[in-house]
């Protein structure tokens, strides 16, 4: 059963609106839905945007930030809980520890490492969670065929495609966490 859901993505204030959209229209999905909101903790971008979006509709918003970042990235301190660590391995845990399933948004190298991480650990059986890659425009098309690319070149097995699903839209997305709720 997914009860909360840890959401990775972007930190930048310039991302395209379709992206603040789909982070908006997730956020309320989950509210709506009664499933918590884990992420990195701070108010900028699409981040902000999508714990805003959870609390704005009465949702829980748990909140994960180094203290070097405390201030770089705004805290959210408005949040059903923020958890202020010392490191970002400490973050990182947390954030994967707290979370039922994972959505992945656009963002940037940080995002690309948390989700390459749970990628990784699921492919070495560390978790079994649901990964979600929310494809708004189509941005990680050029990752997906890279990793193509990767099972071509025979580095990964062809079952890696199992290990996470692909939506183009926060619609999608809400959809799938259903039909997994459903089926459980």
């Amino acid at each position: 059963m997914i009860r909360s859901v840890t959401v990775y993505c972007s930190s930048s204030n310039r991302a395209p609106d379709a992206y603040f959209n789909e982070a908006e229209a997730l956020g309320r999905g989950l509210a709506e839905r009664k499933i918590g909101m884990v992420f990195g903790g701070g108010h900028v971008g699409l981040m902000g945007c999508a714990a805003d979006a959870v609390m704005r509709c009465g949702g829980q918003v748990r909140g994960v930030i180094p203290r070097f970042l405390e201030e770089r990235e705004v805290a959210h301190y408005g949040l059903t809980e923020l958890r202020v660590v010392e490191t970002m391995h400490e973050r990182k845990m947390l954030l994967t520890g707290w979370a039922d399933a994972f959505v992945i948004l656009p963002g940037g190298f940080g995002t690309l490492d948390e989700f390459l991480e749970i990628l990784t650990w699921k492919h070495l059986g560390h978790h079994q969670k649901p990964i979600i890659l929310l494809n708004t425009d189509g941005f990680w098309d050029q990752l997906l065929q890279f990793f193509e690319r990767i099972a071509t070149e025979k580095m990964v097995g062809e079952s890696y495609r199992s290990f996470y699903d692909v939506c183009n839209s926060a619609e999608e997305t809400l959809a799938l966490i259903d039909k997994h709720n459903a089926s459980v």
